[in-house]
């Protein structure tokens, strides 16, 4: 059955949207109409910025105690709905259900537990010298979020920026909304004041350029492309509102000569097609000893092998489809001009997926000599990994830096030292040594046109904050 949520969750309450079009929500599993949902307008965004607006002083001077005592709310209210959270995403994006549950709802929900806690720790207000130096919120958050970990980003976002004593707006992705809508149901269950949290459905070019360019929103906090992260910042420019971008990549993982080859591969693969490619910190390109490159790619192509691809419903499945039928056409049409461009392939390609009506792709490793080369340098947003050969530290160092992003990256090294120190090089936002772990207290964002700014743990939390000193007089 057809989900139908046709209202907008404006100045806390369901209101119904200033227009009468609805935007279908695809599976892409099989490429079933799964959710309808509406269309907003400029004037549904403009009376969600007014909602906002009006809940923002009283908000703000709320003690960070209550709050926190909101969000904790609300955390718990998406640790009821765990499974309803994993199966809409599931539904949505296309990851596996055993994977969303992992992946796309417990670390939202352990985002909303620690903005709770760290509301209650931060330090809001220090003495320097004869200043009271006072953390204060932005005021009026637009939050725009993408579809590929949309609960997540969402989190990411607005918990923060509420703990921060911030109102928000938030415009998600119609590719990706019921999670959003479910969020919405948790706040108003959880009684946080009416305009403290909206949500406005629709397309970017509407809401999403009102949010951005309105004078009434004093920051705009946005992840996605990075041609629509210009967009966004060239709107803002014109109000010099505070711009957050969290934009695309072109993650390397560097292999070096002293490291465990067999590893390193594995855990490349495993890295780059998490949730089917479409994560922007993916390490899509392997850099490789040019002596190993042959022993690599036989490593990658029998790892990829191993990811069943198949619906999001299937027991078996480890790659779920691609979002849509566009993005899957994109892809493909990305490995194609890297096998017209000279890549070998050596496991997948265009035609390689299993049949059905689903957006699926199979995992694709391409062999590439030309570091210029299309696939080399532009985001594919796939399950696509590219290999290139380097010839030495020095110059898998130049390689990883020859890109216009900086998101994410990994270093495998016979040591730790080893690869530290090469990693200490690379122009990147987060490296990671050896395969350790994601450290969701760790700061997250990118150099150059990967964006600006932070998200994760207290870093997530300033980006919502402003500095104001107040001078006191000096006793005699």
């Amino acid at each position: 059955m057809t989900i139908l949520r046709d209202k907008l969750y404006i100045g806390g309450r369901w209101v119904a949207p200033a227009g009468s079009g609805l935007i279908d929500v695809i599976d892409p599993s099989d490429a079933s109409v799964y959710a309808r949902i509406p269309e907003g307008a400029p004037a549904d965004a403009e009376a969600a910025i007014a909602a906002a607006q009006a809940a923002f002083d009283a908000w703000s001077r709320l003690p960070a105690a209550g709050r926190a005592d909101c969000i904790e709310r609300v955390a718990a209210g998406l640790e009821a709905r765990r499974d309803e959270l994993a199966a809409a995403i599931a539904h949505e994006v296309g990851m596996p259900l055993k994977m969303a549950g992992r992946f796309q709802v417990a670390g939202p929900v352990g985002s909303w537990k620690h903005y709770a806690k760290l509301a209650r720790e931060f330090q809001w207000e220090e003495r320097v010298g004869n200043s009271l130096v006072v953390r204060e919120p932005i005021g009026v958050v637009g939050a725009i979020t993408p579809w590929n970990f949309p609960l997540n980003q969402i989190s990411l976002k607005v918990a923060p920026a509420l703990a921060a004593g911030c109102t928000v707006v938030l415009k998600p992705s119609e590719v990706a909304p019921i999670n959003a809508f479910i969020l919405a149901d948790v706040i108003a269950e959880a009684g946080l004041p009416a305009g403290v949290f909206n949500l406005v459905t629709g397309y970017g070019p509407v809401v999403g350029e009102v949010l951005a360019s309105d004078p009434r929103v004093d920051m705009v906090s946005f992840t996605g492309s990075t041609r629509a992260g210009r967009r966004v910042a060239e709107l803002a420019a014109a109000t010099v509102k505070k711009v957050a971008l969290e934009l695309g990549g072109k993650s390397a993982a560097v292999i070096l000569d002293d490291a465990d080859l067999a590893a390193a591969v594995k855990g490349t693969v495993s890295n780059c097609l998490l949730n089917s490619g479409q994560t922007c910190s993916a390490h899509t390109r392997m850099i490789v000893p040019r002596a190993k490159l042959a022993q690599a790619a036989e490593l990658a192509a029998a790892a990829a092998a191993s990811f069943k691809v198949g619906a999001a419903f299937a027991d078996d499945s480890k790659l779920g489809p691609l979002v849509s039928d566009v993005q899957r056409e994109r892809v493909v049409g990305y490995i194609r001009r890297g096998i017209a461009e000279g890549a070998k392939l050596v496991a997948g390609g265009p035609d390689a997926a299993p049949a059905g009506s689903g957006f699926f792709v199979a995992p694709t490793v391409l062999v590439v000599e030309d570091r210029k080369a299309t696939v080399a340098q532009e985001e594919i947003f796939g399950p696509v990994l590219v290999i290139l050969p380097h010839d030495g530290d020095e110059d898998a160092i130049a390689l990883a830096n020859d890109s216009i992003y900086g998101l994410g990256g990994g270093v495998w090294a016979g040591s730790d030292e080893h690869a530290l120190a090469v990693a200490r090089r690379i122009r990147s936002g987060q490296i990671d040594i050896n395969g350790a772990p994601w450290n969701p207290r760790a700061p997250f964002g990118g150099f150059r046109q990967s964006g600006l700014g932070r998200e994760n743990g207290v870093y997530g939390l300033e980006e919502f904050l402003e500095y104001k000193a107040i001078q006191l007089p000096q006793k005699a």
